[in-house]
């Protein structure tokens, strides 16, 4: 009695509280017309600290009394605990990953100088990153379901950024074509294999808060990756390299270093964990098992092969084709879009493209935790796509300030829309075949990583105008925004969701 006592009060002096996460956000933009974007830059990203510190400790709601073996603590709790051991770990490794897979936004306007890639040419070698990426994820997944997510995760980073590195080494459009490709091989499976991964951890209900909070490693990438790739530029010249060589080498030796933390680190799953007893981890373990084969049951998908037989995954990997297009689109070409807004330096257009990813990472913090159910997901989801939309349009047709509000409108709605579809597999599959499936739609999907950046280059060469690709961009966005609306979970309306045969 004397600890729930405790807990309820406990409980109730949190409720009363002031939430700092929710102070910032309303302060910051409301101080942004009187002060210099220095200041504004140094507010976000006080406010985005606060956020991520209230969000990984904060008490959990009430909820239903679960039944548990006494000494074990309650699944709120190991929630939490879990959320701080092994979250910052795998946002740390998708920070670097994605730093090392974009940099080559900042670096365009000066390899078309110093090696003379054309528009065209260096939107091909963007986009050819996708195709052998997307075409070794499945095999890639597979080996980490054998093998281990600690293993494969750290023979993923070591590679890449020893490849990463390499790019220092271009010579010309084939050289920079062949490493970009060699890259994607060697980057293959981190994201699917990651998702998968989580999907040991986390009950359905809290995945998109799980998977939101790994994608804030894209947001805080393009954060950090922007102003750094733009500081390091300025290096041209120092040992008789360009500034783009000194950003590759420099932004890709930090994957071999923090593969190694991920190899002491990190468990492979609940019953290697040192932080938990082993009755927690068995409990653990047998519920989310529980789980995924009641929704692998209910949509009729027991092997992989059913994945191309299901019509909600195959919606899924659609939606995520044209939502991959806007979000690479964007990371490759922001910067040269920032740079006809005038005569700014590297240093300037680095800070000025961090803004709509400062954006992107409040929205995968604050609204994927509201897909609890299907119906949430799905009207989330719509919502996202929506934004997306409106925001591309916006920057199209504004000018220098509307535009970037336009894009930060986009941005903020990346990746409140992405972890949720990612929560979709893991309620239709199990085992291997929720592996393998994980990896199909991320594979299928990134096609459009390709494709957005390839449509990109070959327009603004055809018509000499940076932003006519966009339009592309929001055609496509609406066809999936109408896509969402399809949307159903494997345990949500079985006979209309599930198209497999069985």
């Amino acid at each position: 009695m004397g600890a729930n006592r405790r807990t309820a009060e406990d409980l109730q002096t949190h409720h009363l509280q002031p939430q700092p996460t929710h102070r910032y956000y309303l302060w910051v933009p409301g101080r942004l017309a009187a002060t210099g974007r220095r200041t504004f830059h140094i507010q976000l990203f006080i406010g985005l600290r606060a956020a991520i510190r209230h969000a990984f400790t904060q008490e959990e709601r009430p909820m239903q009394a679960s039944k548990t073996t006494p000494g074990m603590r309650s699944p709120a709790v190991l929630n939490k605990l879990i959320f701080r051991r092994i979250m910052p770990l795998l946002i740390a490794a998708y920070v670097i990953a994605f730093i090392d897979r974009t940099n080559i936004g900042m670096a365009k306007d000066r390899m078309e100088i110093d090696l003379g890639i054309s528009a065209t040419a260096y939107g091909i070698g963007a986009g050819l990153f996708f195709l052998t990426y997307a075409l070794s994820e499945i095999p890639s997944n597979l080996i980490m379901h054998r093998v281990g997510a600690r293993f494969w995760i750290m023979r993923i980073m070591i590679t890449w950024g020893l490849l990463s590195a390499c790019m220092s080494l271009v010579q010309g459009e084939w050289s920079f074509y062949i490493l970009r490709m060699l890259l994607g091989i060697a980057e293959a499976g981190l994201f699917p294999g990651v998702i998968y991964f989580i999907t040991q951890w986390f009950m359905v209900k809290d995945r998109a808060r799980a998977n939101g909070f790994f994608l804030l490693g894209v947001a805080l990438a393009n954060v950090i990756g922007a102003p750094l790739g733009g500081l390091l530029l300025t290096m041209d010249g120092l040992g008789g390299l360009h500034g783009w060589q000194w950003m590759f080498i420099i932004e890709g030796i930090p994957a071999c270093f923090l593969a190694l933390v991920v190899w002491k680190m990190l468990p492979n799953k609940p019953s290697e964990a040192k932080f938990l007893t082993r009755a927690e981890a068995e409990d653990l373990e047998a519920r989310i098992a529980a789980e995924e084969s009641a929704g692998a049951a209910a949509a009729g998908n027991s092997k992989l092969r059913h994945v191309l037989k299901d019509k909600q995954i195959l919606l899924v990997v659609a939606i995520y084709f044209t939502h991959q297009i806007a979000v690479y689109a964007l990371s490759f070409f922001l910067p040269s879009i920032i740079g006809t807004y005038g005569e700014l330096t590297s240093v300037q257009i680095g800070l000025l493209t961090s803004i709509p990813w400062l954006f992107s990472a409040i929205g995968a913090l604050l609204i994927p935790r509201l897909a609890t159910d299907g119906s949430r997901s799905r009207t989330v989801a719509s919502a996202s796509m929506v934004g997306i939309v409106a925001g591309f349009a916006l920057g199209a047709i504004g000018g220098p300030v509307l535009g970037l509000i336009g894009f930060s409108i986009a941005a903020f709605n990346f990746f409140a829309l992405q972890p949720i579809l990612f929560t979709y597999p893991a309620t239709r599959l199990s085992g291997a075949a929720l592996a393998g499936g994980i990896a199909f739609v991320n594979t299928v999907g990134l096609f459009g990583g390709f494709l957005g950046p390839y449509v990109m280059g070959l327009l603004e060469e055809i018509t000499g105008n940076k932003m006519s690709g966009l339009w592309f961009i929001v055609i496509m966005c609406a066809i999936g925004a109408v896509l969402t609306l399809k949307l159903r979970r494997g345990t949500e309306d079985p006979s209309k969701a599930s198209v497999s045969g069985h």
